[in-house]
């Protein structure tokens, strides 16, 4: 059976997703044809159907729920993982930021959801792709940036301040894991297909810590321009435990999220039991 996957050539992803894709493993008959895009072009795919299986935002799931199931393996929650929002210049008050220019990466990402929770009555936001953050707000293009991702570990190499860190602020609030990105399949497929397919990805994220530190040719090729220990915090700090299995602390933390966006949007009737593969 062949099926169409969308992740992001972000080294946690690709440090997941080797061995599956790249037949290190055996993958019982599926084949998967491979594309990898930035978070929020596999969010619009996957508002539009368009990939059997993919990467999304968590921020968007609310969206994509009539289409998708959410698999338990592949994704990235945790603890201190969060946003951070950064300026040129340090802020004294934080309600400043309510005022301010402020790049976002992507309308339906899970960082513009934290940003949403935390600064509700901020309304000039800019929407753009995560890399090209940092560069905004030195420009001056914008006056602040929510940054994920390696800009996380680079921004103070730039001259970049730290406002506040809003997994932080979600910890405290929230007090459940960040949930920031999970793995996503149609709902269309067989039961039987969809439990596979989770414990294939599983499987493959096995036999990637089975291997590390060493860092593949396939994560190293997709992260051309990050520092081999860029690369490696990146993966420190977004794949772990509830990578391989989200567990019910992880379901919690998901189920938590829907229900802010519930708070933050028009509500919604979303059924708890109808969001994860059995």
């Amino acid at each position: 059976m062949k099926l169409t996957l969308g992740f992001s050539p972000c080294p946690n992803d690709t440090f997941i997703f080797d061995a599956l894709v790249n037949h290190k493993i055996d993958t019982e008959g599926f084949e998967f044809d491979v594309v990898l895009e930035d978070v929020q072009t596999l969010n619009e795919w996957a508002k539009a159907g368009r990939l059997d299986i993919s990467k999304i935002s968590y921020g968007v799931l609310p969206l994509v729920l009539d289409k998708y199931l959410v698999l338990n393996s592949g994704g990235a929650l945790g603890k201190g993982v969060g946003p951070l929002i950064i300026t040129k210049h340090e802020v004294k008050n934080i309600t400043e930021v309510n005022a301010m220019r402020i790049a976002v990466p992507g309308i339906n990402t899970t960082a513009h959801l934290l940003f949403s929770l935390a600064f509700p009555e901020a309304k000039n936001k800019v929407f753009m792709v995560f890399h090209e953050i940092e560069e905004a707000v030195l420009s001056g293009k914008v006056d602040a940036g929510v940054i994920i991702h390696e800009n996380r570990f680079t921004y103070q190499q730039k001259g970049l301040v730290k406002v506040m860190d809003l997994g932080e602020y979600w910890e405290e609030i929230i007090k459940v894991p960040i949930p920031l990105g999970g793995i996503v399949m149609k709902r269309c497929f067989d039961q039987s297909v969809q439990q596979k397919v989770d414990h294939l990805i599983k499987k493959s994220l096995e036999y990637a810590f089975e291997k590390y530190p060493e860092l593949t040719g396939y994560v190293r090729e997709h992260s051309q321009e990050m520092d081999e220990s860029v690369m490696r915090q990146h993966i420190d700090l977004y794949v772990n435990n509830y990578s391989l299995y989200l567990g019910e602390d992880g379901k919690k933390a998901v189920i938590k999220l829907l229900s802010v966006y519930q708070h933050l949007n028009a509500p919604q009737m979303i059924d708890e039991a109808a969001v994860f593969i059995l």
